[in-house]
């Protein structure tokens, strides 16, 4: 008898551990080969990095509150930082966050970047309010200036496009696809303030998570770059524009292509 109540307590606990997996289930979906948290991509939606003008690790604390204020954000918190770092959000250069909290999101660990680790590298809360770093922001509502993007394929555009972006814009774009998968970027609009070593404003692609590694080249002025072809299944965009002088912007598009197909098209050509 003893025996059989205690088969039968297995069972119900058996029962209710699926159950318990089946609701925690809901919240995940699995998209373009990424297995996502339903909440943790409504968390990330809006966070973003940020630099100042004069470049990487010139923001005191309140200067870095003031910058995500000015966007109509706050300072991110850490979970919402690690929730973008959980669907690709890869930035190799410390930020402040919420709460005087310094540290930046790893995706893949680098001997460059991240001391060899995965996850959020963590400065800690910082006594001297004063000391200078880049900022995560959080606003859901301030899309169209960067992201992450996870689709197998989207039409990214500057910011305001068809209308002239802004002076003093710093924007980042996060692809990633498949693992397997590569990523062809295709221009199909270039109106960015020209000058000889496009130093005012400009486009930069990285064949990378980041922009420290993996640089592919800056561009500006009118003529349409050729079609480029990421080595991996990771790419980021970088947008910079000056305080003088703006132009229409630019519209892009990128498609995951599978590296068999490449090979294919490649054997083709020279059949």
């Amino acid at each position: 008898m003893i025996h059989c109540g205690m088969r039968e307590m297995s069972v119900l606990t058996v029962v209710f551990a699926v159950i318990f997996v089946l609701k925690e289930s809901e919240a995940w979906g699995y998209k373009n080969g990424i297995l996502h948290n339903s909440i943790w991509l409504e968390q990330a939606a809006g966070v973003y990095h940020r630099e100042s003008r004069k470049g990487r690790y010139q923001l005191t604390y309140r200067e870095a509150k003031a910058v995500c204020k000015f966007e109509g954000g706050t300072l991110a918190t850490y979970d919402q930082l690690e929730a973008a770092r959980q669907i690709g959000f890869h930035v190799c250069a410390a930020g402040w966050f919420d709460k005087g909290r310094v540290g930046y999101p790893i995706v893949k660990a680098g001997a460059n970047c991240g001391f060899g680790k995965v996850g959020i590298i963590d400065y800690g809360y910082r006594l001297n309010k004063s000391e200078k770093w880049d900022v995560y922001c959080y606003n859901p509502e301030a899309k169209e200036c960067g992201g992450v993007h996870t689709d197998q394929e989207k039409v990214l555009d500057s910011p305001g496009y068809p209308e002239d972006y802004q002076d003093e814009q710093i924007c980042y774009w996060h692809i990633r696809v498949r693992y397997g998968q590569r990523i062809r970027l295709h221009f199909l609009d270039l109106d960015l303030e020209e000058d000889t070593a496009c130093l005012s404003d400009f486009l930069e692609i990285y064949d990378s998570y980041d922009d420290v590694s993996g640089f592919v080249g800056r561009y500006c002025g009118d003529e349409l770059p050729e079609d480029f072809i990421s080595t991996g299944n990771v790419m980021t965009l970088k947008f910079l524009s000056d305080s003088s002088v703006t132009g229409g912007g630019f519209q892009l598009q990128y498609i995951a292509v599978n590296s068999s197909q490449l090979f294919d098209n490649h054997t083709d050509a020279f059949s």
